[in-house]
């Protein structure tokens, strides 16, 4: 190898190196911008929702606001199913998660979360001339939820006479009450809000209205990791503070008709 050659090997060694040292916890993209890998949901209207090539809905601006409040400029989308979450953040897959992701102490035994950056209840998601009007009514249903969600394991806790089925999305939930083959649907009413508002279920379905639980949205992150964990809760207070939260809400979730409700407080890291 000529001097020039090794000369010019050695100057795109630095150059790497200096790359890598200037980027903790990202890696530099093709263009050498900052880059972060974040897990949302691809099918839930509102909130998470692949369009095309482009993602939009509430957690998604959430998501784009904390990357960017960390010097991320750059944002990896990958679609993280509710069963799947937990193992994703510790396999090092994501580094953080903005999914509908509710704190819960069971899931704080393997994950770590920031927020909470929005609260929801759990409700019901029924067809338009359904008689049902609360979790009681529910007895001999069929009931539609998704394996690992907190809203199936609330059903299955406290209601034994449901008849629970589990799909691996909301969206199959949502086909099958619309074809009549299970009777109503489970999840967060903001979810459930999100579906109903779509221009193809107009007029043949409607969310229920009677919370039965309180959901803390939280961002799911490698457990132990307060650092990030303070670096995220002071990212989502600013965006609360600064009027960007609930613009972001009335622009996601507002056309639903869903109620925005009061921005939540985060609580400390540990």
């Amino acid at each position: 190898m000529s001097k020039i050659k090794m000369i010019a090997v050695a100057a795109a060694m630095v150059l790497m190196a200096g790359l890598t040292a200037c980027n903790p916890g990202g890696s530099a993209s093709p263009g050498g911008e900052e880059s972060i890998t974040i897990g949302i949901k691809f099918d839930q209207p509102g909130l998470g929702l692949q369009v095309g090539n482009e993602y939009e809905g509430f957690d998604v601006e959430v998501a784009r606001y904390v990357a960017s409040e960390l010097g991320y400029s750059n944002i990896n989308f990958v679609f993280s199913p509710s069963p799947q979450r937990e193992n994703m953040i510790m396999g090092g897959q994501v580094k953080l998660i903005f999914a509908t992701y509710s704190i819960t102490d069971e899931r704080k035994e393997q994950v770590s979360f920031a927020g909470p950056y929005f609260v929801a209840g759990q409700d019901l998601l029924v067809q338009s001339d359904s008689t049902i009007t609360g979790p009681q009514d529910l007895e001999g249903k069929k009931l539609c939820s998704v394996t690992g969600s907190t809203s199936a394991q609330k059903v299955s806790d406290e209601y034994p006479g449901v008849q629970l089925q589990n799909f691996d999305s909301y969206s199959k939930c949502v086909d099958a009450l619309v074809n009549g083959s299970i009777d109503a649907v489970t999840t967060d009413d903001v979810i459930l809000a999100g579906y109903a508002a779509q221009e193809q279920y107009a007029g043949k379905l409607k969310v229920v209205g009677a919370p039965f639980s309180e959901e803390r949205y939280g961002v799911g992150m490698k457990k132990g990791d307060t650092e990030l964990c303070n670096q995220v809760n002071e990212a989502i207070a600013k965006m609360i503070s600064s009027g960007a939260w609930a613009e972001a809400l009335d622009k996601t979730v507002g056309p639903s008709g869903y109620t925005i409700p009061e921005p939540p407080a985060q609580d400390s890291c540990s």
